[in-house]
């Protein structure tokens, strides 16, 4: 069965200054329960906010560094899922349900991608 990682965008220069309603963390629970019993989730996490990161670029056959916040990047990637499941059409499914159990007034975006299996080379831009 193929592997989808889920990305999830969140713009850091404009997060929601409205807390999540109460029935949040009950909704995403119940998500993450039922992706989990399902047999689905391989693994999720939300991730530290960029000014916490760094940056290694490799360019000019040299690698430089950045430490965040990355301000010029609008929409950073906040957290990740990767999934296993039957084809892509699942995969939205799931990525739709998760998008769908937060607040209206929240802007979160996600990019579900393939895991290419068994290449040890980046794609080339």
């Amino acid at each position: 069965m193929p592997r989808f990682m889920s990305l999830i965008r969140v713009d850091e220069q404009n997060l929601p200054s409205q807390a999540p309603d109460p029935d949040f963390d009950k909704r995403m629970g119940a998500l993450f329960e039922e992706i989990t019993k399902a047999g689905v989730m391989l693994d999720t996490a939300g991730l530290a906010p960029t000014s916490q990161g760094t940056r290694l670029t490799w360019s000019g056959g040299k690698v430089s560094h950045t430490d965040g916040p990355f301000t010029e990047t609008k929409e950073v990637v906040g957290g990740y899922a990767i999934m296993q499941v039957r084809d892509r059409a699942e995969a939205l499914e799931w990525t739709r349900r998760f998008l769908e159990a937060h607040p209206e007034h929240w802007d979160v975006t996600a990019e579900v991608r393939e895991i290419q299996e068994g290449s040890s080379e980046l794609p080339c831009p």
